[in-house]
């Protein structure tokens, strides 16, 4: 369901999206979605940065450790 709305964006901003589409809804709906999935993917990003991090010494230790036993074999 779709549902119409008024922004106000400068002139300039206009002139360029119109270059690019004359349909401005689909422009900027496609642009938004763009827009919200690379803030997701972002996030989502961080989110395992973290986990690797706060469990990075074990990931690590256990690395060495097949490192270690492949090794000796």
């Amino acid at each position: 369901m779709r549902v119409k709305t008024s922004i106000t964006l400068p002139k300039e901003l206009l002139g360029r999206l119109d270059r690019v589409d004359k349909n401005r809804s689909a422009l900027i709906e496609s642009a938004a979605r763009a827009y919200l999935t690379r803030l997701e993917r972002e996030k989502r990003d961080r989110r395992d940065v973290e986990i690797i991090n706060r469990n990075a010494d074990r990931l690590n230790r256990q690395a060495l450790d097949t490192l270690e036993y492949q090794q000796l074999r």
